[in-house]
C-alpha cells in the first residue's frame, strides 16, 4: 500500500502537469507542423491558392539552380555565423565562469542588456554606423586607411555582422552554464599530474564542456537560417537567405507549397541536429543559465 501511495503521490501531479503541456504542444506545435508538411506536398493554384492535389513539384523546385544556390549560401552563412559565435563566445563564457558569482551575474547582465532593446533599432544602428557618411567610414578616411567611403551597407558582410551580434548571447550562455558546472577538482588533478594549462584545456576542459558547445551550435545555427528580418534590413533586399524566400513565398509570391517545402527543409535540419546532440549528451544539458 505504501508503494501504491508513493506512486500515486508522484505520478498524479506529473500527469496533471503534463496534460496542459501536451495539449499546448499538440495545438501550437505538432498540428501546425503537420499542416506545413501536408501543404508542402500540394500544388499552387493559378491565383496563388493551394490546390489539394498531391505533387512533388515543390521539392523538385528546391533543386532548381536558383533555389539550390540560396539554400547552400544560407547554410554556409549560418555555419560561418555559428563558428564565429563559438570562437568569440567561448573565451567570454570561460572568463565569466571563472569569476565570482556576483561578478559573473553582472557580466551576464551586460551581455543581455542590448537585447532588452528593440531588435530593429539595433539593426538600424548598424546601418547608421556603416553608411558612407557614418562614423566607421569617417574614421577609415581620417586615419588614411581608405581614400574614399567604403560601401558596407546592403552587403553580405554587414548581414554577417548583424547575425553574429544577434546570436552571440545564445552561444555564450549555454557554454557558460557548461563551463561553470565543471568539477574543479578534475582540473586540479590534471595540474597535479604535470599537465600544462594548454593541455588541461584541450584534453579536459574542452571535452567536458562539449554539451554546452553543441547546444550553442543548435541555438545559433537554426535561427541563423531563418532570421529573415536581419537580411531584409541589413541586406536591403539584395541579400537573400532561406528565411527571406520562405517569407516571400507565403507573402507576396503566394506559393505556399514551395514555402512549406522550404520550411520542411529547416525542420529536417533542426531534427537532425537535435538527434546528433542526443547521441552525445542528455537533452537536459541544453540550457542557457
Amino acid at each position: 500500500m505504501t508503494r501504491k501511495n508513493n506512486f500515486k503521490r508522484k505520478t498524479l501531479p506529473a500527469l496533471a502537469m503534463a496534460g496542459p503541456v501536451s495539449v499546448w504542444m499538440i495545438l501550437f506545435v505538432t498540428l501546425p507542423m503537420l499542416y506545413i508538411i501536408y501543404i508542402s506536398f500540394m500544388s499552387r493554384g493559378v491565383f496563388g491558392d493551394v490546390v489539394y492535389n498531391a505533387s512533388l513539384d515543390s521539392y523538385q523546385t528546391l533543386f532548381d539552380s536558383t533555389y539550390f544556390k540560396i539554400i547552400v549560401k544560407s547554410i554556409k552563412a549560418a555555419t560561418l555565423t555559428t563558428v564565429l559565435c563559438l570562437l568569440i563566445g567561448y573565451p567570454f563564457a570561460y572568463y565569466i565562469a571563472n569569476k565570482p558569482k556576483e561578478v559573473a551575474s553582472k557580466l551576464i547582465m551586460l551581455i543581455m542588456i542590448p537585447f532588452w532593446t528593440n531588435s530593429l533599432m539595433r539593426l538600424n544602428s548598424w546601418l547608421l554606423l556603416f553608411q558612407t557618411s557614418g562614423p566607421i567610414n569617417k574614421f577609415l578616411q581620417f586615419t588614411g586607411i581608405t581614400d574614399a567611403p567604403v560601401n558596407f551597407v546592403y552587403t553580405n558582410g554587414l548581414v554577417m555582422v548583424g547575425l553574429i551580434t544577434s546570436m552571440l548571447p545564445f552561444a555564450v550562455l549555454p557554454m557558460y552554464s557548461s563551463i561553470e558546472k565543471l568539477n574543479k577538482s578534475v582540473l586540479e588533478a590534471s595540474a597535479d599530474l604535470g599537465a600544462s594549462r594548454r593541455t588541461t584545456f584541450f584534453r579536459i576542459t574542452l571535452p567536458l564542456t562539449f554539451p554546452g558547445i553543441f547546444s550553442s551550435i543548435i541555438l545559433v545555427f537554426i535561427p541563423s537560417l531563418g532570421m529573415y528580418y536581419v537580411t531584409d534590413i541589413l541586406g536591403g533586399g539584395k541579400v537573400l537567405y532561406i528565411g527571406n524566400i520562405i517569407k516571400n513565398q507565403f507573402g507576396a509570391i503566394r506559393n505556399w507549397p514551395l514555402g512549406a517545402a522550404l520550411s520542411v527543409l529547416l525542420i529536417v535540419i533542426t531534427g537532425l541536429l537535435i538527434f546528433i546532440y542526443t547521441r552525445f549528451a542528455k537533452i537536459e544539458d541544453m540550457e542557457v543559465v
